[in-house]
């Protein structure tokens, strides 16, 4: 129960919709990462009909991740300038529009093919630059602090549903009509997707459904329900000014910050090998058809969604009970991680279903400990969330370029997965390096403010450093 400020007991939650908010979240990720997981479904079929080699095919899988890199901070810039509703809605439409346009790579040919689907998927990967920033500032946004753990779970946990979901759906499309069929039919449902976006998504101080004892739960609780306040109006952002250079500093200058943006990059080597490599890698090491492979690469996907509600849930209740901000977030991180490392045993194992098994162990082990977002949510300097939270999902997704490169050149000089998957268990293991030795206390940064030149204020008390 609790309390306000006159000691009389109020509801609880006051209300539901920010939770139909969050379901619209989880929707619009699932499409996000069935989008870019689509060339893992239909990449050994287009490897057949167009000639690719792995090489190749690792460059492919980057091309997303190139252009994903470089929108971060300009999708940060956009998202704290126009809000997050209408950048969101734009993002949905244009990466739905390339996806659709790269069913249609097969009429030119196997020369033009190849380049042609690189820039199709940079293009996606352009669009959709603005996607978890968003989200990061709509859950900043709509929920109070001890919410948040289990809200940013739920939609970051949308990349595992998306396999469990269009996996099996997708390799059913590829077996039945062909590989570009399947692009066809993801496009246009996310077309139609941008328009729902656009009819059920507001602010929290303008969405007409909201309580006002639901507001001033999520306020009290420390929402930031005013974040894009005006925006519509034309006015800018109340809380959300102008970026500067100086701020940018300041950020890649904060210890706990850097940390955070190591392990997240560590975390998304394993996510984008089970979204690139991990399907293949059934089908190549493991002797199973496409459609065998699209159907068994949703079981450890249903793991790591299980594991990353689960994660938020441990997490929030930790704070619940009295346990820091720092270790109510680091425990579920530090023991999923460690877990996700078991991968590396399917190196010692022939049968299939141990494979599968061990598989779905370590991903509900990184589900539970991909908390990024939430850590996010709690450390961003309020006058730039969507900034900071593209910053961290740059360093993060820088990943998706190197993972499936390594990954790619590791299975072409040994001939098998192995070092591949011992690539990606390190990779684990110094996410939680990263969180229990350079990530100190975790706590909102607090921004010097700065003069006109951009520079901070020589004097200044009770701003951390």
């Amino acid at each position: 129960m609790n309390i306000d400020k006159t000691g009389a007991p109020t509801q609880a939650h006051g209300g539901r919709v920010r939770y139909m908010i969050l379901f619209m979240l989880f929707m619009v990720t699932t499409f996000n990462y069935a989008d870019r997981a689509i060339l893992s479904i239909a990449g050994t079929a287009m490897k057949s009909e167009l000639g690719f080699d792995a090489v190749t095919m690792g460059f492919i899988f980057s091309a997303f991740s190139w252009a994903y890199v470089l929108g971060q901070l300009p999708g940060g810039w956009l998202l704290d300038r126009f809000g997050s509703k209408r950048v969101y809605a734009a993002s949905i439409f244009i990466w739905s529009l390339f996806t659709l346009l790269q069913g249609g790579v097969h009429f030119l040919g196997v020369l033009w093919a190849v380049p042609a689907l690189f820039m199709l998927r940079f293009m996606v990967g352009l669009a959709e630059a603005p996607s978890f920033p968003a989200n990061g500032r709509i859950v900043a946004a709509w929920f109070p602090t001890a919410e948040r753990g289990t809200a940013s779970a739920i939609f970051n946990s949308a990349q595992y549903f998306a396999t469990v979901l269009f996996a099996p759906l997708m390799a059913w499309i590829t077996h039945a009509y062909g590989w570009s069929e399947t692009f066809v039919v993801m496009g246009v449902a996310g077309l139609v997707l941008s328009m729902i976006w656009m009819r059920v998504m507001h602010n929290p101080k303008d969405h007409p459904r909201i309580s006002p004892a639901e507001l001033a739960h999520i306020r009290d609780g420390g929402g930031l329900v005013e974040m894009d306040q005006g925006i519509a109006a034309g006015k800018g952002s109340q809380v959300n000014r102008g970026v500067k250079l100086g701020y940018l500093k300041q950020l890649l200058c904060n210890r706990m910050l850097a940390g955070v943006y190591l392990g997240q990059y560590c975390i998304n080597t394993i996510t984008y090998f089970f979204l690139t490599w991990f399907p293949i890698y059934l089908v190549q090491e493991r002797g199973m058809s496409i459609l065998k492979a699209g159907i068994v690469a949703s079981l450890p996907a249903i793991c790591g969604f299980l594991g990353g509600v689960l994660g938020g849930m441990i997490s929030d209740r930790l704070i619940k009970r009295g346990v820091s901000l720092t270790w109510s977030r680091k425990i579920p991180i530090v023991a999923g991680l460690l877990l996700s490392t078991t991968m590396i045993l399917c190196n010692y194992v022939d049968t299939q279903w141990l494979v599968v098994g061990i598989m779905a162990l370590a991903f509900f082990g990184k589900g539970v400990g991909a908390l990024g977002w939430a850590v996010v949510a709690d450390t961003s300097p309020k006058e730039i969330i969507g900034l900071t939270g593209s910053l961290f999902n740059m360093f993060g997704n820088i990943a998706g370029i190197t993972a499936p490169i390594v990954i790619g050149y590791i299975i072409k000089e040994t001939g098998s997965f192995q070092w591949a998957l011992v690539y990606v268990g390190a990779n684990a293991l110094l996410a939680v390096i990263s969180y229990l030795v350079i990530v100190k206390d975790i706590k909102r940064v607090e921004l010097k403010p700065l003069d006109d030149a951009g520079q901070p204020y020589k004097k200044l008390s009770g701003v951390e450093s």
